[in-house]
């Protein structure tokens, strides 16, 4: 059964930076992709980033290009992400989660994956 932990949320002034990860187990990594995810109260789930584990590709939304960035460790069993310059616009409830790489590819849309992680908080504000 994959299971998927996140953690290192929190209170962050407005530029300043957090960096995620979200600690997976149950799986084979090499078939899986990752994507974070967000959720703000009151607004639908979005995607923030996506990676494929057996080859390290990704895809961001374009609200956080250039100033997000998702990679993993040398095994492939914790996804990070590192937000920099973050903007109030951030802040909500930090998701991973993890899909077959040939069910899902590498999207940023929550509806391609499966297996959820249960959150972490990130709050932008001064």
């Amino acid at each position: 059964q994959v299971q998927l932990v996140e953690s290192g949320g929190g209170l962050v002034q407005p530029g300043g930076s957090l960096r995620l990860s979200c600690a997976a187990s149950g799986f084979t990594p090499g078939y899986y992709a990752i994507g974070w995810f967000r959720q703000a109260p009151g607004k639908e789930r979005e995607g923030v980033s996506c990676i494929v584990l057996n080859d390290g590709r990704t895809q961001y939304a374009d609200s956080v290009k250039g100033r997000f960035t998702i990679s993993t460790d040398n095994y492939k069993n914790t996804v990070f992400l590192q937000m920099n310059r973050l903007k109030p616009e951030d802040t909500g409830v930090y998701y991973c989660a993890t899909e077959l790489f040939r069910v899902t590819g590498c999207k940023v849309e929550a509806g391609a994956y499966g297996n959820w992680g249960q959150g972490t908080q990130v709050t932008v504000s001064s």
